[in-house]
C-alpha cells in the first residue's frame, strides 16, 4: 500500500495570473506553502504533463496535477519508542530497512504503539538537524502488511518524500516479493489485472471486482520459482500497490498464500483430508504461523542523486524451513510411490 494523494485542480476561466503555490494555497486545505514548494522542486506538481517552476503563474484552463505524500500519523501525536531497526542502507535522504513479520508499520485502530513508525520517531530524534526534517511524522510512502516481512524505503525529509511518492505513482519503483502459495499455477508466469476494493460483505477484507467501475486498478506480474505439487514458490512483482494486493490476486488466481487465514490459505487447498497429511500441514503452519509473503527486493531512483539503488533481503527462516519441509514431504511421497 502507498501513502500519497493524486489530485487535479482546474483553474477558472477568469482567473488572473497568480503564482502556482499561492493559487493552490487558496484552494487546498491543510497543505502548507512549504509543502507545496517542496513538491514543485521534486517535480510532483505539473500542468498537463509539464513540470512547473516555483515562479510559474497559473493560466485560465490549466489542469494542475499534484502528487502529495500523506505521512501516516499526521494529525496524531506519535510516541517515540526504542524499538530495534534493521537498517540496510541510510544517507541524508532515505533509509532502507528490513521489517520483520509481526511488526505493524504505522499506528491505527488497535495498534497505537509498538509500530515501525514509533520506532522511526525514536530514531529520528537522534538525527542531525537538517532542513525539512520531520521527526514528528516519519516519512513512509508505502507499507507492507503486519505479517509480511521484507524491505521498505523511508524518506528522511520532505523533498525525498515527494520524489519517492512520484516514483510510486508512476510505477517506476521496482518491488518483488516471494510467496508460498497453495497448488501449482497452470503456467510458468503471467500477469493479473483485476480491480481491488473493500469487500462489501466484510469491510476488513479486500476483494476482486469484475466490474471495472468498482475498486481500483491493480496489476501483479508473477512467475513460478519452484513447484512442489501441493504448494509452489512464486515471485510477484507489483506494478500497483493496493492493500493486500498479492494476497487477493493470488487467491483470485486460485492459489491463495499458504497459512493466510484472511484469504483462505489456512485451509487445505490441495491434498487429501488424510489425518497424517493434515497433521503435516498443521506442523508446517506451526513453523510458518503467518501468511507466506516476503518483500524480497526493492529498487528506486535516489531522490537527490538520481542513482538507481537496488536492495535484496534473503528469505526469512520461517519461510525457508516451511519450503524445506514440503520438499522433504514430496520426495518421501515419490519414494513411497516408487516402492509401491
Amino acid at each position: 500500500m502507498t501513502f500519497f494523494d493524486h489530485r487535479v485542480v482546474y483553474v477558472d476561466p477568469k482567473q488572473h495570473p497568480l503564482r502556482v503555490d499561492k493559487f493552490l494555497m487558496e484552494r487546498l486545505e491543510h497543505v502548507t506553502r512549504n509543502r507545496l514548494q517542496n513538491a514543485i522542486r521534486a517535480g510532483a506538481i505539473t500542468v498537463g504533463e509539464q513540470q512547473v517552476k516555483p515562479n510559474y503563474k497559473v493560466r485560465p484552463g490549466d489542469a494542475i496535477h499534484l502528487i502529495l505524500p500523506k505521512p501516516p500519523g499526521e494529525g496524531r501525536e506519535i510516541l517515540p519508542q526504542n524499538i530495534p531497526l534493521d537498517i540496510r542502507y541510510e544517507d541524508n535522504d532515505v533509509i532502507v530497512l528490513h521489517k520483520p513479520a509481526g511488526l505493524v508499520v504505522h499506528p491505527g485502530v488497535g495498534h497505537y504503539k509498538y509500530t515501525l513508525v514509533n520506532a522511526l520517531a525514536y530514531y529520528y530524534q537522534n538525527l542531525p538537524v537538517m532542513d525539512n526534517n520531520f521527526p514528528d511524522r516519519p516519512g513512509l510512502v508505502h507499507r507492507i502488511d503486519k505479517e509480511t516481512s521484507g524491505l521498505l524505503v523511508v524518506a528522511k525529509n520532505e523533498y525525498a518524500m515527494n520524489r519517492l511518492a512520484k516514483q510510486f505513482y508512476y510505477h517506476t519503483i521496482e518491488r518483488k516479493y516471494v510467496a508460498i502459495v497453495w497448488g501449482e499455477p497452470e503456467h510458468e508466469f503471467g500477469t493479473i489485472k483485476a480491480n481491488i476494493g473493500r469487500d462489501p460483505k466484510n469491510r476488513k477484507e479486500m476483494t476482486v471486482f469484475e466490474d471495472e467501475e468498482q475498486g481500483k486498478w491493480a496489476v501483479t506480474h508473477w512467475r513460478t520459482l519452484e513447484r512442489l505439487y501441493y504448494i509452489s514458490v512464486v515471485e510477484c512483482q507489483l506494478e500497483t500497490g493496493r492493500t493486500h494486493q498479492i494476497r487477493v490476486h493470488m487467491k483470485y488466481l486460485g492459489h491463495p498464500l499458504f497459512a493466510d487465514g484472511k484469504y483462505g490459505g489456512k485451509e487445505i487447498v490441495k491434498g487429501t483430508r488424510h489425518r497424517r497429511y493434515e497433521a503435516f500441514v498443521n506442523n508446517c503452519m506451526k513453523v510458518l504461523p503467518r501468511h507466506a509473503l516476503h518483500a524480497k527486493s526493492l529498487g528506486f531512483e535516489h531522490p537527490t542523486t538520481g542513482e538507481w539503488l537496488y536492495f535484496e533481503a534473503d528469505l526469512p527462516t520461517d519461510m525457508v524451513e516451511c519450503v524445506a519441509k514440503w520438499r522433504h514431504y514430496v520426495e518421501h511421497q515419490k519414494e513411497l510411490i516408487a516402492k509401491g
